[in-house]
């Protein structure tokens, strides 16, 4: 039996829930503790991969040019190569990436409010 495959709809490449959805595949891309401080990172600021590297402690080579690559691949950081010797990169935030920011901004607010809570509970659960 041949079945035939139906484009989904929008709204089912939207919801994060299912497996193949566009959106899912958006969110693993984003939704990982590197990408995250990238974008808190870069900020309102155009910044060169050495300072992006200097800013984000802890980040490897590797998994700065790994998560600026997939960050632009979803359009939400901006690569500018200026044709000097050697060549000059810099990265900054387009549009929708401002717009995450924000919500990025959120999460570390959060994570500041509730620090002493998570740590609480941490202790807690470690100890049981």
């Amino acid at each position: 039996m041949v079945t035939k495959q139906v484009k989904d709809s929008a709204e089912d490449e939207a919801d994060v829930r299912r497996a193949d959805s566009l959106a899912r595949e958006i969110f693993s891309d984003i939704a990982n503790k590197w990408a995250l401080l990238i974008i808190e990172a870069v900020g309102d600021h155009t910044l060169r991969f050495t300072e992006l590297r200097d800013e984000v402690e802890g980040i490897s080579h590797k998994m700065l040019t790994q998560n600026l690559r997939l960050l632009e691949r979803n359009g939400l950081v901006e690569r500018t190569v200026h044709p000097t010797v050697p060549p000059r990169v810099e990265y900054a935030l387009t549009e929708p990436g401002r717009a995450l920011r924000a919500t990025v901004d959120a999460m570390c607010d959060w994570t500041h409010r509730h620090l002493t809570d998570i740590e609480t509970a941490r202790h807690r659960f470690d100890i049981a």
